[in-house]
C-alpha cells in the first residue's frame, strides 16, 4: 500500500453533488425554484482537476479572497477497469479500491453547477492512502470523523445516500465512461464544518484510512 494514492498521468477526479439525502433535503423549496424547477434525476458531477489534487501532509492554501474553506470529507472510489453501462450486479468488480478525499470548496450558495472557483482552487483535493476494495467488507456503511485541530466537529457516514457505491457507478456510467485510475467521490455529506488558516483538519473513514492536512494562510506561501 503506498502512503498516498495518486491518480496516474490522463485519469480525471470527479466529485458528485447531492448525492447525501440529508444533503439534498437541506435545500429544501431551493430544488424546485428555477431553472432546475426539480431534484436532480441524475448523478450531477463536477471535475476536480489536476491542480486541485494534493497528498496527506501537504499544506492547504487558504485564499485571499475567502476567510474559511469549506471540508468536503468524503470516500473516492478508484476504477479499476473501464467502466461503460455496467450493471448492478457487475459494478463493484470496476472498483480497484478505495480513498479517503478531503473535497475542499470556498464556501458558497449555489448548488447544481458550482463555479469552478469555489471547487478548483490549487490543493483543494487531499487524497489519502488507497485500500484495495477487497480490505472493505461495506462502502456504504462506513462511519466518517472530520477534526479540527484534534477536535472533532462532524460525525457523519458513507451510507444515507440517494446512490450507493453501485448504484452511483450504474448511473454515472450509462452517459460517461470511467477509465482505470480515475476516481469518483460519493459526494460530501450535509453540515460540512469549515476550518480556517492555522488549523490542521483530519479526516477518518474507518476501514480506509485517515487523511491529515494544515491550512496555511495565502499570505504565508
Amino acid at each position: 500500500m503506498s502512503k498516498n494514492f495518486q491518480p496516474p498521468i490522463g485519469a480525471s477526479v470527479y466529485g458528485t453533488l447531492l448525492n447525501h439525502r440529508e444533503a439534498l433535503a437541506a435545500l429544501g423549496d431551493q430544488v424546485n425554484a428555477a431553472p432546475y424547477k426539480a431534484p436532480p434525476k441524475s448523478p450531477i458531477l463536477y471535475i476536480k482537476p489536476r491542480n486541485t489534487w494534493a497528498h496527506s501532509g501537504d499544506a492547504v492554501v487558504v485564499p485571499s479572497d475567502a476567510d474559511q474553506l469549506e471540508m468536503g470529507a468524503t470516500l473516492g472510489l478508484v476504477i479499476g477497469r473501464t467502466a461503460c453501462n455496467v450493471s448492478r450486479g457487475d459494478a463493484m468488480a470496476h472498483v480497484a479500491g478505495y480513498v479517503v478525499m478531503n473535497d475542499i470548496s470556498v464556501p458558497h450558495a449555489s448548488f447544481y453547477r458550482p463555479s469552478m472557483r469555489f471547487k478548483c482552487r490549487d490543493g483543494s483535493c487531499p487524497m489519502g492512502a488507497f485500500v484495495p476494495r477487497d480490505a472493505v467488507a461495506n462502502p456504504d456503511a462506513l462511519a466518517m470523523t472530520v477534526a479540527v485541530d484534534g477536535v472533532v466537529v462532524h460525525h457523519t457516514e458513507t451510507g444515507g445516500r440517494i446512490r450507493s457505491v453501485a448504484e452511483l457507478l450504474v448511473d454515472v456510467t450509462e452517459f460517461m465512461t470511467l477509465h482505470p485510475g480515475d476516481i469518483l467521490s460519493i459526494g460530501v455529506s450535509a453540515h460540512a464544518p469549515l476550518a480556517q488558516a492555522g488549523q490542521r483538519v483530519t479526516i477518518t473513514i474507518d476501514g480506509v484510512g485517515t487523511l491529515e492536512n494544515t491550512l496555511i494562510s495565502e499570505a504565508w506561501v
